[in-house]
């Protein structure tokens, strides 16, 4: 160990030492949120947190042109974590690390930088940016290998063992992000079959960002100690409800939540009601990154729950926004349509970029609206003035292109990778015969 290292960095490695971690999975994320990771063997650490781990940039989705694929992982210290699911023997530890280039250059392509830019803006206006997301996933059975569609369970919303057999696999997975460091809020079944939603405290959109991608890679490393796939595809069935991640949101100024004013209507304050203009008017775009597959749209429909409605409200669920009942330190406004597949790197900063931009220009939204928004005809849509989000990958896609601001916000390189991440997807689709086809055609032609 040298005797010139940082305090903090000299705890660390003892500490890893005192924990007998054999090996450390450097962590980081795709443009598409994805999970990646280089292992290391314990020797490595002090290597990695002074001087960073060279990888090759070219092979991840979205990051780098061979002739520039050089790329270094700096582990984030706080993130350390000793993943409780592995062997007690031999432990594996991981920290989350930020890409960097040459001259150790923030790499443009990081979603985590990307999320770090918007706060450090949101930070000169004086403001911290809290998020809190509700992941729902589907717990399905395996077989030889093989993830299928077929339920493990027929619970309901709230239901208990033993209708609600993948008990065991939520209590495991609470108590690993416990050990993990997560606080949790509750864990219960939804309302579909074999459908789950573990909720955990929020926190700085930073921190909560890497929990998501932590809270789905644990939770399907323990599903599949069970024989069991864990899928936070957003409509892996249908005729029943999809996946969703609801997102809390709140930005804080001095201390103090500054979504509150006693004295305001609904007592929330101009910059919640400015915020919530941003949101809706940003909306179309923040889809692209909110909800990333061209499955994600087959989720925005009427009728199970997923907002599809460009609206806000104070109580009703059908809303895009909704601000739910708690006030004070808690009030916040919840962004219902981002869906477990999404960056929540990406979708974070673009939630927050599209706030601030509401409260930079006095962006009020339009009238609240209480009354159930799956009800109305067009007509009285229009007459309320509520647009409807993106019905396809590639209709998001043009609302991003065309959002400037975002644009700006995500930059070059993520916006052109979208584009042709979005673009591929869709031909693909398009070029593939899908079994509604085959039944709906074959016979009869």
């Amino acid at each position: 160990m040298s005797s010139n290292m940082p305090a903090d960095v000299t705890k660390l490695l003892k500490k890893i030492e005192t924990e007998k971690v054999k090996f450390i999975r450097l962590q980081f994320t795709d443009i598409q949120g994805q999970p990646k990771n280089v292992s290391i063997p314990v020797i490595q650490a002090e290597k990695a947190l002074t001087e960073g781990i060279w990888f090759d940039g070219s092979s991840i989705e979205g990051f780098a042109r061979i002739e520039e694929s050089d790329m270094m992982l700096r582990p984030d210290p706080t993130t350390y974590a000793v993943l409780p699911w592995r062997p007690q023997e031999g432990k594996v530890a991981r920290f989350i690390c930020d890409v960097q280039t040459y001259g150790n250059k923030p790499f443009d392509g990081d979603p985590r930088f990307i999320l770090r830019k918007t706060i450090a803006e949101a930070a000169k206006m004086g403001f911290s940016f809290n998020t809190g997301p509700e992941l729902e996933f589907f717990l399905f059975k395996m077989y030889e290998g093989i993830p299928t569609t077929e339920f493990e369970d027929h619970g309901g919303y709230f239901d208990l063992a033993p209708t609600d057999s993948a008990e065991d696999v939520r209590r495991d997975v609470v108590l690993a992000l416990s050990d993990m460091g997560f606080e949790i809020e509750a864990s219960h079944h939804e309302v579909a079959d074999s459908q789950h939603e573990i909720d955990f405290k929020y926190g700085d959109a930073l921190t909560t960002a890497d929990r998501v991608i932590t809270f789905k890679f644990a939770t399907k490393s323990i599903a599949l100690q069970y024989g069991l796939h864990a899928s936070f595809m957003a409509k892996p069935i249908a005729g029943i409800n999809g996946s969703g991640m609801h997102t809390h949101g709140s930005l804080a100024k001095n201390g103090k939540n500054a979504f509150f004013d006693p004295n305001g209507e609904n007592q929330l304050s101009d910059t919640a009601m400015y915020y919530i203009g941003g949101i809706l008017k940003h909306a179309k775009a923040i889809t692209r990154v909110a909800n990333p597959t061209i499955n994600s749209y087959k989720r925005l429909v009427p009728g199970y729950e997923a907002p599809c409605y460009i609206s806000w409200s104070a109580a009703n669920r059908s809303a895009l926004v909704r601000v739910p009942a708690a006030r004070g330190n808690s009030t916040r406004a919840e962004f219902r349509s981002p869906d477990p597949m999404c960056n929540p790197y990406l979708t974070f900063a673009c939630m927050l970029a599209a706030g601030l931009d509401g409260i930079k220009n006095k962006i009020m939204p339009p009238e609240s609206t209480n009354t159930n928004i799956y009800h109305l005809d067009e007509k009285a849509r229009k007459r309320l003035h509520i647009d409807m989000l993106p019905g396809s990958l590639m209709e998001s896609n043009a609302a991003l292109l065309k959002d400037d601001m975002l644009c700006k916000v995500l930059g070059d390189h993520v916006v052109s990778n979208l584009s042709s991440i979005a673009q591929m997807e869709t031909d693909s689709f398009r070029l593939a015969v899908h079994p509604w086809e085959l039944e709906r055609y074959l016979a009869k032609y």
